[in-house]
């Protein structure tokens, strides 16, 4: 719970820790589905209509959401309307009907909704990310699932992961805006007493393996080239993921970043360029994200090695890494400025951590990098054989863009 007197607002959300992660071949996608189906109707609302106008009707927000490893609901609404919110939230959670017509229904949209993404490659490319780096297991699926399994998908397969993993030991409840924390835990006790008690089913370790690059390219007739190049990582509960945010934030701390003035100033070679740190319970990596000039595909995929290469032999300036200090904590001051961000950051943790480690506590691991340890966790990560790039672009050499990544690294 994160109470704030200020707030005008209050939000609800039930966090699930289940996902992708959590599925096997046959019901890949079912998470996500699921998701969905949780919006068309409970006993007590038994329509979409039923569901949605109400809150429509306080002028509140409301979604969902399916990750590799949380499944989230959540309604925010003015703070005279939090019962409300807090009434639909659970009732979606506990209480779907997954009525057999609207499942069939549904069907069409989510075939759809692949299409769209596969025709963005903004997001396709991290479908093709997932599937080079984790290949055939939950890790390397889509949370969308394919085509074949979301036809085949029936009302009992819903109930059966339902009970499976929407079970209280995997479920957390956050509560955050303008409200009294006794009259609030009431109502939250009420709402959620009768809840399948219990753990839900475990996912599967993810399994890394590499011993050289790799390169998956997807040919496509762009103006652009699209790709994600980059290297294994940490998983959360790493201790070197202090020094990695602080690599991160030197490598894309804003405009003045290395990649923004690489890449973008200096070359003139791309509009959108951004480096991603990435933290699973188990696995992690490492990313740059960017959409770049088809005919200088190489020549930025080298200036982006160079960069990286630099980092593992040299010592980084002071003034470097203090500038990249003072941009994590400008971001988590600013973030802390929207109670219902400062909630779901905390939530993540205590879901996938069961541990809480504060704003200040986080800084305090920040302030104590040095620059030794910067170094040690780029040579670390920043190795040859666990380079990665994803690309969708006309460009066709594959075995050229293996070598490049074997000679410039």
């Amino acid at each position: 719970m994160v109470p704030s007197k200020e707030s005008l607002s209050f939000q609800a959300m039930v966090l699930v820790n289940t996902g992708t992660d959590f599925e096997s071949k046959n019901i890949n996608g079912i998470s996500h589905f699921l998701e969905h189906m949780c919006f068309k109707g409970t006993k007590k609302r038994p329509s979409n209509l039923e569901i949605t106008q109400v809150l429509d009707n306080v002028g509140g927000s409301y979604n969902a959401f399916t990750s590799d490893e949380i499944t989230g609901y959540w309604a925010k609404v003015a703070a005279k309307d939090k019962d409300l919110a807090l009434d639909i939230v659970s009732d979606i959670y506990l209480n779907s009907q997954f009525p057999e017509k609207e499942i069939e229904k549904e069907k069409g949209v989510i075939i759809e909704e692949i299409n769209m993404y596969r025709d963005i490659p903004q997001h396709y490319i991290w479908d093709l990310w997932h599937k080079l780096l984790y290949g055939n297991q939950p890790a390397g699926w889509s949370t969308l699932g394919v085509k074949q399994n979301i036809k085949k998908f029936r009302r009992e397969n819903f109930l059966k992961y339902h009970l499976n993993q929407y079970r209280s030991k995997s479920t957390l409840v956050v509560i955050s805006g303008n409200f009294q924390k006794k009259e609030i835990i009431e109502k939250i006790k009420n709402g959620f007493e009768n809840m399948s008690q219990g753990e839900r089913q475990n996912k599967i370790r993810t399994k890394e393996k590499q011993n050289r690059p790799q390169v998956l390219l997807e040919e496509k007739k762009t103006d652009q080239a699209h790709l994600l190049l980059g290297v294994r990582g940490i998983n959360l509960f790493d201790k070197r993921r202090y020094a990695l945010d602080i690599l991160d934030a030197v490598f894309d701390g804003g405009m003045s970043g290395i990649l923004f003035q690489t890449v973008r100033e200096k070359l003139g070679a791309a509009y959108y360029i951004s480096s991603i740190v990435s933290y699973n319970s188990d696995y992690g990596f490492w990313a740059v994200k960017a959409g770049i000039d088809n005919n200088r595909l190489e020549t930025i995929l080298e200036a982006i090695l160079k960069e990286w290469k630099r980092l593992k032999i040299s010592l980084l300036a002071p003034k470097e890494i203090t500038k990249a200090k003072n941009y994590l904590y400008g971001k988590i001051a600013l973030s802390m400025e929207n109670v219902h961000e400062v909630a779901n950051d905390l939530s993540y943790q205590e879901l996938l951590k069961k541990k809480i480690e504060t704003p200040q506590e986080y800084l305090q691991n920040i302030k104590k990098v040095t620059a030794y340890d910067l170094r040690k966790v780029a040579r670390d990560l920043l190795i040859p054989r666990h380079l990665n790039l994803t690309l969708i672009s006309p460009y066709k050499n594959k075995e050229k863009l293996v070598k490049l990544l074997k000679n410039n690294f």
